[in-house]
């Protein structure tokens, strides 16, 4: 699991935790709070947490009755003590915030510095609807979606944010501009993910030269459930660096800048753009 990236040229490791979150949230926060210290352990400098790391169960308004307000809760405090502990930039899933819409929540990416504080927020825009006979999903139901593009500038470089059905939206990831490293938390289905993620993870990292961590749900869930897991980091070329098909564990690489700066010397497509282009 090697490649290295911080502006300042130094290896800077990142790591992707999966976990296979049920409806226990103290549970849950347990398991993602260990796995984080493996990862810092390990010498991860940024490490992000998958989609619904809180909590995953058949009851779609659990996540409602659980929602924080922005700024305030458990949850959010949890994020913020273990960025702090450990000394890591903490990519925190998503966690249910309270939306304007009634009985809806925003499925928010917050991510925390070093030092625990906050530095970015993103709400999920594109909203999960799929069935294919007994197997149905519908996020709109319970979600409010977010509307803005975020990007944030981290020791690594500068990073864009997504969250799971998004990948599906190359528009979303050329908004983001020139970036270094793309994060995205996800939960995706064993149907969708067996025949999609890995193909599209790559491709997101090939058209924008960069980076991409991709922290996710993995296995069989307590009521029944299955989520693809395969969690995994990619290099600007769409090599896999590292990748965990299933289980709670952890993966990480290092990003290296002068694999960014060689992947676009030698072939200068974000320059050759025509159509969109930022500036």
């Amino acid at each position: 699991m090697s490649a290295s990236a911080s502006r300042s040229g130094a290896p800077f490791r990142i790591a992707a935790v999966q976990t296979v979150s049920g409806p226990d949230v103290a549970e849950n926060l347990r398991t993602a709070g260990a796995l984080v210290a493996e990862a810092a352990a390990a010498g991860a400098k940024l490490v992000a947490l998958p989609e619904y790391f809180p909590l995953i169960t058949a009851d779609e308004t659990a996540k409602v009755a659980l929602r924080e307000a922005d700024g305030c809760g458990p949850i959010q405090d949890f994020l913020r003590e273990t960025a702090a502990r450990h000394g890591v930039w903490l990519v925190g899933g998503t966690i249910p915030l309270v939306a304007d819409a009634p009985g809806h929540v925003r499925n928010a990416t917050l991510v925390y510095d070093s030092a625990g504080e906050r530095v970015a927020r993103y709400d999920k825009i594109h909203l999960f609807g799929f069935r294919k006979g007994a197997e149905h999903y519908d996020e709109a139901a319970t979600i409010e979606a977010g509307s803005e593009v975020v990007t944030f500038d981290a020791p690594c470089g500068r990073v864009g944010l997504a969250v799971c059905y998004d990948l599906r939206f190359p528009e979303l990831f050329r908004a983001m501009g020139e970036i270094d490293l793309i994060i995205l938390p996800a939960a995706f289905t064993y149907t969708t993910g067996s025949a999609h993620w890995e193909l599209l993870l790559r491709a997101r990292a090939v058209e924008n030269q960069c980076y991409v961590l991709a922290p996710a749900q993995g296995g069989r869930h307590p009521h029944g459930r299955v989520t693809w897991g395969h969690s995994l980091i990619a290099d600007p070329w769409g090599e896999i660096l590292a990748c965990r098909a299933e289980g709670p564990g952890v993966v990480w690489a290092d990003m290296d800048p002068a694999r960014i700066a060689a992947v676009r010397e030698s072939l200068p497509a974000l320059r050759h753009r025509r159509l969109g282009r930022h500036g």
